[in-house]
């Protein structure tokens, strides 16, 4: 992986704001390892930049539990194939060619554990768009778009252990048992994790927090 950059979230905030202020509609993705506090920070840009960015995040697009069942991935839910890949493209597609009307994005309730279609308004007057995604780089079909329709993208490190810490605080929090949410950490997550990082290297800025988000 590419050496990173210690930020901090002002400096993030900064750089995001630039991109906002650029004209038509500009998509900054963020992508990382499970754990690695994505969804922390770009909530916490998309706030500081206000009512013209809004969050996108790619989780929207998990398939539905009864899918993963049917289909035998339920063990494996956070894979890159226990997504709709095909639909989150076509979702940045839109987004990005800036429509006349509204764009609905779907949400995922962690409460429920199912996506949530027609969650998002992306109205025509938002011109930064925030995603993030563990996938959003990698470059084998269908995800290898993603990379072309995003204007920028960073990709947010973090100290392993720190990150499989959190990993399992968070499993632990949505109802598994702690041996269970360390085997998922450890298993499952940490899976994905490799195929992760593995892309840091596609994206315009690797880099680790200063003071890294809570969990």
């Amino acid at each position: 992986m590419p050496p990173a950059r210690v930020l901090t979230v002002d400096d993030l905030v900064a750089r995001a704001r630039a991109l906002a202020d650029a004209g038509s509609r500009h998509l900054l993705g963020i992508a990382g390892a499970p754990g690695a506090g994505k969804s922390t920070l770009a909530e916490q840009v998309v706030a500081a930049v206000g009512p013209t960015a809004r969050l996108v995040p790619m989780d929207g697009f998990h398939l539905a539990q009864a899918e993963l069942e049917r289909l035998g991935r339920t063990d494996r839910k956070g894979a890159a194939d226990t997504f709709d890949a095909n639909g989150y493209v076509s979702l940045l597609r839109r987004l990005r060619r800036l429509e006349p009307t509204s764009v609905w994005a779907p949400t995922f309730r962690r409460d429920l554990e199912e996506p949530v279609a027609g969650a998002i308004e992306v109205p025509p007057e938002v011109r930064l768009v925030v995603t993030e995604g563990n996938y959003l780089l990698v470059p084998d079909f269908p995800w290898e778009e993603i990379r072309s329709l995003l204007h920028e993208a960073w990709f947010l490190d973090l100290d392993v252990e720190l990150r499989l810490r959190r990993l399992t605080a968070r499993h632990e929090a949505y109802g598994r048992s702690p041996e269970d949410a360390r085997r998922w950490a450890r298993g499952s997550d940490e899976a994905n994790a490799a195929l992760v990082t593995a892309t840091a290297d596609r994206a315009d800025l690797v880099v680790r927090l200063a003071e890294p988000p809570p969990a």
